[in-house]
């Protein structure tokens, strides 16, 4: 029982190193020397003993050599500026495949590997001086625009060189140029009367708008702020939006009432005479139902406005919100029996108070808050 348990265990592990042998040659067969080296080296790391996969290995790397050292050429005859980028690209990979072999000091000697460290230190650092010299010539530029490239040449160049103070230090001052800093003001309150807890809304929505735009804005150059945070940062306005309530109409209550005649035969009488023998009476009854619909339809409409800090409009829009309510019960007159059971369930039906003025304000604010964050979000995006 052991003895074929462990022959299948055998048989199973042999499979595998098979198929991993096939594998990465396979890989070099079709010219993707990378992986089959990488491949071979890992299951070498396992089965050293491997000859076959350390064919495949040796031959793998070599032309895997030839093909960057190749396009290595290729590449400094580029008059390209960013050619140093490629080149650099170039010997990390070739740095990749030492890194995989050496792992393994058995494979390690049969392949004997080159240390291409040097190679990626001195064409990070040229890579770093082109994106530092091309962000230079952005900030000379001196416009908004250029100063965004500038961020971004200054960015790469910090992926080459991440320890650079200059580059970190112009990264900034790159960013604090590009950067649209817009400070969110309080909503002027609207000419209505109002509670506290109209109030509590009032600066709930604006709250709510500003880390919306804050968080979800889409833009890491656009920043925004509301007054009291611009302040205490020091932070250099460019943009305003003011939000102003010209109309808070809350409505009344409006009835409007229709009618309908109903009626039945009913029952009144029933004689029986023997048991196979019944006479009945009926009598047709009437009732009227009156059907009353109230309703109550309130608005708001918030006036924005987008401001440079020399005080020139940039955008203008006016957003509406609503709310209605309506509910419908009835009455009767006339005689209950003529009544359906659905006239009965209307008739019943509780007559509900409409909502009170922080409700609908509520409403309304909720109602003009999407839109509203939507509207300025995609200004902003297109600006």
């Amino acid at each position: 029982m052991n003895i074929k348990f462990y022959s299948i265990l055998s048989l199973i592990f042999l499979v595998i190193v098979s198929t991993s042998c096939k594998t990465a040659s396979k890989l070099y067969e079709k010219g993707n020397y990378d992986e089959a080296v990488e491949l071979a080296a890992k299951k070498l790391q396992k089965n050293p003993d491997d000859r076959e996969l350390k064919t495949t290995l040796q031959n793998a790397y070599r032309f895997a050599v030839n093909d960057h050292e190749s396009r290595i050429r290729n590449l400094s005859g580029n008059n390209n500026e960013l050619n140093w980028e490629w080149i650099h690209a170039e010997y990390t990979a070739l740095q990749k495949l030492y890194a995989a072999i050496r792992n393994s000091p058995e494979i390690f000697e049969n392949v004997n590997p080159t240390d291409y460290s040097t190679y990626i230190t001195t064409y990070a650092e040229k890579a770093a001086d082109t994106r530092y010299e091309r962000g230079m010539r952005w900030m000379n530029r001196n416009d908004r625009q250029s100063f965004k490239n500038a961020y971004n040449e200054f960015n790469a160049a910090l992926r080459y060189n991440p320890g650079d103070f200059s580059i970190k230090t112009k990264l900034d001052e790159a960013y604090q140029l590009a950067v649209l800093n817009i400070i969110v003001l309080p909503v002027d309150n609207f000419r209505y009367r109002h509670s506290s807890n109209n109030n509590y809304e009032l600066r709930n929505f604006e709250n709510d708008l500003l880390r919306k735009l804050q968080y979800h804005g889409g833009d890491r150059f656009v920043k925004f702020y509301n007054e009291w945070d611009a302040r205490s940062r020091d932070i250099r306005p460019d943009h305003f939006i003011d939000f102003r309530f010209v109309t808070m109409n809350i409505g009344r209550v409006r009835d409007e009432q229709n009618s309908r005649e109903v009626s039945k035969d009913v029952l009144i009488k029933e004689t029986v005479y023997r048991p196979d023998s019944v006479v009945k009476e009926y009598k047709k009854v009437f009732a009227k139902i009156i059907i009353t619909k109230r309703t109550m339809n309130s608005t708001g409409n918030l006036f924005m406005n987008i401001r440079d800090q020399n005080s020139r409009r940039l955008w203008s829009d006016d957003f509406r919100g609503t709310h209605n309510w309506i509910t419908e019960f009835a009455t009767f007159t006339g005689d209950e029996r003529a009544l359906s059971e659905n006239d009965k369930q209307l008739i019943n039906r509780p007559r509900n108070n409409p909502p009170d003025e922080d409700e609908i304000m509520r409403q309304i604010i909720n109602d003009i808050d999407g839109n509203l964050f939507n509207r300025i979000r995609d200004f902003y995006n297109r600006y």
